[in-house]
């Protein structure tokens, strides 16, 4: 008799104000969300989506692992901050084998950043032909300094946890949202925006195969932040009364005002960073925005984003592309929990399949 391996793995998205963990298993051919946990991060611990306390940030996986119960202790973990550089570029054509052995000797001059210095990975989006008749590729370089990166798993490994990967937040979001091979729509991309407290992904895709990444540094931290200075708030209060002013109930208009502000400057960087990937040779036109994240349960952001970008603009929805075990939660904490699953759920997917 056959015995058939489940395979398990735990994708772990160190945010700046939380720590999540999803664990994932592949279950004849079925992808099942078994387990899914979150743990809150004191401030100072993650610093624009880089580990600056690993102690604090590992004493955290320690209790969510103990809360949680998870199976496993191996993880995939994903990075996107200002020391990761995603970048389109052309290279001469060559099988993807020789590209990955050579990769450190041709892309210096594509990078800020010593190639002795970063870890680099490499997506190869499609070949053309130039008119000089020389083969070329369209490839998505992604280069990460080796010292954030080492931070995070000295973190991971503190907690007694094996790191089993590092990926890409932004190839994971994608990979969450747009499987490859999915078409939204003909000849056009989608583009997904994850919003969380200091740091946004963007990712627009054809059919699951991404065209652009951008990261910014900037999120929902940023409006609560401008709330208790400008109102004189603490921190906690200027939380509450960022999602207060979100559902539409009655509130200061200093502390509405000061929100809005926000997401015009917010929603204004997204139509920036979408209009520097349209105004590329060869573009796709953009048919939809999927938003994701916890800085998207803010209520006024999904229609300020549709009004600034002229576009339908629509929350995704993840947990419709796993099934889900028994995590023993009600509608109302899978709809809470939907938001901030894409980034752990996607991590986890591309070592568990």
């Amino acid at each position: 008799m056959e015995v058939r391996v489940t395979r398990k793995v735990v994708g772990l998205d160190v945010g700046t104000t939380a720590v999540r963990a999803a664990e994932l298993s592949a279950r004849r051919g079925e992808i099942v969300l078994e387990r899914f946990g979150q743990i809150a991060l004191p401030p100072g611990a993650v610093v624009d989506g880089e580990v600056a306390q690993p102690e604090v940030v590992a004493g955290a996986l320690k209790e969510l692992w103990k809360r949680v119960r998870y199976s496993t202790k191996q993880v995939v973990v994903g990075v996107a901050n200002q020391r990761v550089v995603v970048r389109l570029t052309d290279l001469p054509a060559m099988p993807e084998a020789e590209l990955r052995a050579s990769l450190r000797y041709q892309v210096q001059e594509y990078i800020p950043i010593p190639v002795d210095e970063a870890e680099l990975d490499v997506n190869i989006l499609g070949e053309h032909e130039e008119a000089n008749g020389q083969r070329m590729m369209r490839v998505l370089l992604v280069a990460a300094q080796k010292d954030m990166v080492a931070g995070l798993v000295d973190a991971i490994d503190k907690a007694g946890l094996d790191p089993v990967g590092v990926d890409l937040t932004p190839f994971a979001l994608l990979r969450a949202l747009a499987p490859e091979g999915a078409q939204v729509y003909p000849e056009a991309g989608e583009a997904l925006v994850d919003v969380g407290a200091r740091v946004t992904n963007i990712v627009v895709h054809e059919a699951g195969v991404p065209r652009f990444i951008r990261i910014l540094l900037m999120g929902g931290q940023d409006v609560t932040e401008a709330l208790a200075t400008a109102l004189s708030m603490d921190p906690e209060r200027a939380e509450m009364t960022k999602f207060e002013v979100g559902s539409g109930a009655v509130v200061d208009q200093a502390a509405a005002g000061v929100v809005s502000q926000k997401l015009d400057t917010f929603a204004e960087e997204v139509r920036g960073s979408l209009d520097f990937f349209r105004a590329q040779s060869g573009a796709l036109p953009i048919a939809r925005v999927l938003v994701t994240g916890g800085g998207s349960r803010l209520g006024q952001l999904v229609e300020r984003l549709g009004r600034v970008l002229n576009l339908p603009v629509e929350p995704a929805h993840v947990l419709g592309h796993v099934r889900l075990g028994r995590l023993g939660l009600r509608p109302e904490q899978l709809a809470e929990l939907d938001p901030v699953a894409p980034i752990p759920v996607g991590l986890a997917l591309g070592e568990v399949r």
